[in-house]
């Protein structure tokens, strides 16, 4: 599968666009839209360049969610790929929240559980996370977000 418009929205939304890299409150240098491989202090990128890194971030997000042959509609790839791209492939791939999905695509209560446990920062609830997570979270469950 691939990542739809709504999906890049959702991305580009939460992510915000930055021209000039800054350490995210991870303590990682990013640029664009949340992009981090080889960003280091005093980078600089146009909206044009913070588009093509967010295409080539959004392919390897998708390469993590569609690795797991997961029976999904497009609004819950979409999802799982934001929150994939927000918190990396290595975290998806050992995270409850994968787990129960795939023991129950449609129990929602229990998916919703997981999926609003990924708010944290170093230790420290991100407002904005919590925002993120209950976003996505509907969009898998309903297809759209607000």
């Amino acid at each position: 599968m691939k990542t739809s418009y709504i999906g890049r929205k959702l991305i580009k939304t939460f992510e915000g666009y930055r021209s000039e890299a800054y350490l995210c409150p991870a303590g990682k240098w990013t640029i664009g839209y949340g992009h981090t491989s080889g960003v280091k202090e005093g980078d600089t990128c146009t909206k044009e360049q913070a588009d093509l890194f967010l295409q080539e971030d959004i392919h390897w997000a998708e390469k993590a969610v569609n690795a797991q042959n997961l029976e999904l509609n497009q609004f819950q790839f979409d999802a799982l790929v934001s929150f994939v791209y927000n918190v990396g492939s290595g975290n998806f791939q050992s995270s409850t929240l994968l787990q129960k999905i795939k023991a129950n695509p449609k129990d929602y209560a229990a998916i919703e559980e997981e999926w609003k446990k990924w708010k944290y920062s170093n230790k420290q609830v991100l407002k904005g996370l919590v925002r993120r997570r209950a976003a996505e979270y509907e969009l898998y469950k309903s297809g759209f977000f607000s």
